[in-house]
């Protein structure tokens, strides 16, 4: 680490070529780079895998980075220096990101200053890698875009993983009646110590009949949907009047019947945090820390993955059996 040091070279995992998660290349001998005015620099402590970082390595996402590049954008660590004009933070500082410009699946990582938040002594590094994406995402989609109100039901499918969690949190706080469902038994279990109310067995071949006998008549008011492909149209009939579906989360095509929107006159709104304005990324924020302070916001830590296994991690994203929180790398 040392001679490391001295020779201004980092591990950092490269993506050269878009494709499978065999394109992930981990690299030793990365410059670490500069922060610029008003940029920091961050010693990565450990950064959360997202899904949509797999369909950006792919090549099929809307958005994508001139190559080579490296993936990651929530980061947790310390501060290592500072670029001009920065007054927010200092060396030494422990702080999470909800973007980063050089990418966060390395050992270093530069990120703009106003994209990073100070990390409260109550987490720790690892949960701090869990907050940003997952967190903001959820109070978008819930609180911005789905207008949650106290006293409506909410159903997260998918809620075992990291948005989800994070949903099931946030719901919970704001009053909402919440159901989750998961994969798993041990997923289902994670569901209901974070907020759920009821939750159910996405596998289970008559699980959406169970959801419809619980909700009776009124029907569910907001779905966050983590894999619309799949679920979209099943969703539209478990909806209330003026019921809305979030789309949170997708991998491929679907097709549904627009008359079922027409019905109840209910709404599938999509949901990007990439397209939140400065002033929706604060309020995502300021609700962020709020819930920290009042100590029912707590980022579940699942798989963890050294930098050496990010293929694996890539890997099992996408195909793992239940997601159990969030999962992180640890360079």
């Amino acid at each position: 680490v040392t001679m490391a040091a001295t020779r201004n070279v980092m591990r950092a995992v490269r993506v050269f070529e878009f494709g499978g998660p065999e394109v992930l290349k981990l690299q030793s001998d990365v410059v670490i780079p500069s922060p610029k005015a008003q940029q920091v620099l961050i010693k990565v402590h450990a950064c959360g895998v997202n899904p949509v970082e797999t369909y950006i390595r792919s090549g099929t996402y809307a958005r994508k980075p001139a190559l080579p590049y490296t993936p990651g954008t929530d980061v947790a660590g310390v501060i290592e220096s500072v670029g001009e004009q920065v007054t927010a933070f200092k060396k030494g500082d422990k702080v999470f990101t909800m973007d980063t410009i050089s990418g966060g699946y390395a050992e270093y990582a530069v990120a703009a200053a106003n994209r990073v938040f100070p990390l409260p002594d109550k987490l720790d590094f690892k949960q701090g890698a869990a907050i940003a994406i997952p967190y903001f995402t959820a109070y978008r989609a819930l609180c911005q875009k789905g207008r949650a109100k106290a006293g409506e039901t909410v159903l997260v499918h998918g809620a075992s993983g990291g948005v989800g969690i994070a949903t099931c949190q946030i719901a919970r706080a704001c009053g909402l009646k919440v159901l989750g469902t998961a994969g798993t038994e041990e997923g289902m279990n994670t569901v209901l110590r974070n907020g759920a109310h009821q939750a159910f067995n996405h596998r289970e071949a008559n699980y959406i009949s169970k959801i419809k006998e619980y909700t009776g008549v009124e029907g569910v008011d907001i779905i966050i949907e983590m894999l619309s492909n799949v679920n979209l149209a099943t969703d539209l009939q478990l909806l209330s009047y003026g019921g809305r579906v979030m789309v949170v989360g997708c991998r491929g095509p679907i097709e549904i019947n627009p008359r079922d929107t027409m019905s109840k006159e209910s709404s599938i709104i999509g949901v990007s945090l990439f397209l939140a304005t400065e002033e929706e990324r604060r309020e995502c924020a300021t609700a962020v820390f709020d819930g920290i302070e009042a100590g029912w916001l707590n980022p579940i830590v699942g798989s963890e993955y050294p930098l050496e296994k990010v293929v694996k991690a890539h890997e099992d994203i996408i195909h793992c059996s239940g997601a159990q929180g969030k999962m992180v790398l640890l360079p």
